[in-house]
């Protein structure tokens, strides 16, 4: 399970921080995932979890910010929302969407105590 990666990804991050900053307790996990970095929410949330029992992160509160998949395309220079898979340009049919968001991942701030 993927997720379950992740999951180890992100609480090792917040870990780090938080020993770092002589932080006692990690409130929250603010994350930005994007609609086409395959992250299955409800498996990533049941994963962290499992894993931060027994940890300063046992209480954090996870936010998940999912980032639409943009694309603006290469003709007409529209910016557009890319429904399933389709980076075919629906405003001009002839440009192809260059993506310029939805693949990301990442911890976007943490709130520690």
């Amino acid at each position: 399970m993927h997720e379950m990666a992740l999951a180890e990804g992100i609480l090792d991050i917040a870990l780090e921080y938080a020993r770092k900053n002589d932080a006692k307790k990690i409130g929250t996990i603010s994350l930005r995932i994007g609609e086409m970095s395959g992250v299955e929410t409800d498996a990533l949330e049941f994963s962290f979890a499992s894993l931060v029992k027994g940890t300063i992160a046992e209480d954090a509160r996870l936010l998940l910010h999912r980032i639409p998949l943009v694309g603006r395309c290469n003709r007409c220079g529209k910016e557009i929302h890319i429904e399933h898979y389709n980076f075919i340009c629906p405003a001009c049919e002839t440009g192809v969407l260059e993506i310029v968001s939805g693949r990301e991942m990442q911890v976007e701030y943490l709130e520690v105590d």
